[in-house]
């Protein structure tokens, strides 16, 4: 455990209280110890906890508290109650919780009391019905932290594989037109400063994936290799980053060629998805880059159908805390000043 991580406990939002993100976080913390988690702070309604799990609770009220009570007990930054709480069950009130939460663990990150934040699963719907009018939560996140949107991109990561998909939640059919030089050369490079400023990759190794059968052969199956893709690479090896591609995408995630390269970029959400979760299910996560705070979230939803049946998987919110510890402590050594 990094000196960092106990200095500046990791905040967990429980998302949605009517989904498995209270639980997954208070096993995620009775298995702190065989999974060797840093300290970390639960925020949302301490009567969602309570409802789903019988284990020692601790309200607190600042990071100091949680550092003296993880050893014993979940440490509960409580809000508001989400009034009447039925496991599988969103309310308006509780999407306004899980809202409250968010903020507050923005908060906490931004002025540095917790190194990173971790967040749990909400109901898109749900928020969308008290008025919230963002797409995600990432986009909420970037606006508060002074980053446009289009700037905060999404990766997924687990042990042997971290993808980007340059375009993520628009229908397929609008992939090409979406899918520009210009997106792929922005995007890559902070996809780059990411993996050098928060895995210590110095000279991180990219691939990007054909959007078309074999990468267009040529032209023969499609144009937008020819006439998106590999300006954006000659753009990009101006600047000395050298990109792979664009290369068949039905070879790419083959043992042996993927594990040539520190991200595989992607051109829609699938393709990236699809082969990752067939691969780290269970142990993968969602983070964002090109923030000023390090923010993952476990790579599942609300599954409100499982919701205090006790059948919910911690591995993913597991695998999320660890993975923002890893980037917390990276960042901060890649960022100390020199001696």
């Amino acid at each position: 455990m990094s000196e960092l991580s106990i200095r500046r406990p990791i905040t967990v939002t429980m998302g949605d209280p009517a989904g498995v993100g209270p639980e997954v976080t208070a096993r995620a913390w009775a298995a702190r110890r065989e999974n060797n988690l840093p300290p970390f702070v639960a925020i949302g309604d301490i009567a969602a906890i309570e409802a789903v799990w019988d284990g020692p609770v601790a309200r607190v009220g600042d990071m100091d508290e949680v550092v003296r009570t993880f050893g014993e007990a979940l440490p509960v930054w409580h809000l508001e109650d989400s009034g009447p709480l039925t496991p599988g069950s969103p309310t308006p009130a509780g999407a306004t919780c899980a809202l409250h939460a968010l903020e507050t663990g923005i908060g906490l990150t931004r002025n540095q009391a917790s190194s990173a934040l971790v967040t749990g699963s909400v109901s898109k719907h749900a928020l969308h019905g008290i008025g919230y009018t963002h797409p995600g939560q990432t986009e909420f996140i970037a606006e508060r932290c002074g980053v446009t949107a289009t700037n905060a991109v999404m990766m997924l990561a687990g042990p042997s594989l971290r993808v980007v998909p340059l375009t993520v939640h628009i229908p397929l059919a609008e992939v090409p037109e979406r899918l520009t030089s210009e997106l792929i050369v922005a995007k890559t490079r902070i996809v780059v400063r990411g993996l050098r400023r928060n895995f210590g990759i110095d000279t991180p190794r990219i691939a990007l994936a054909g959007l078309n059968p074999h990468a267009g052969e040529s032209g023969q199956l499609g144009s937008e290799e020819e006439r998106i893709m590999k300006p954006a690479i000659a753009q990009l090896a101006e600047d000395g980053i050298i990109v792979d591609g664009p290369l068949a995408a039905d070879a790419l995630f083959a043992p042996g060629i993927r594990d040539q390269y520190d991200a595989l970029l992607c051109g829609y959400h699938d393709q990236a998805l699809a082969p990752f979760k067939a691969l780290h299910f269970h142990d993968g996560v969602n983070l964002t880059l090109g923030l000023p705070i390090i923010r993952t979230s476990p790579d599942h939803g609300t599954a409100f159908n499982i919701a205090g049946t006790g059948r919910a998987d911690a591995g993913p919110t597991i695998a999320a805390i660890a993975m923002a510890e890893r980037m917390a402590t990276a960042r901060e050594r890649n960022c100390a000043p020199a001696k």
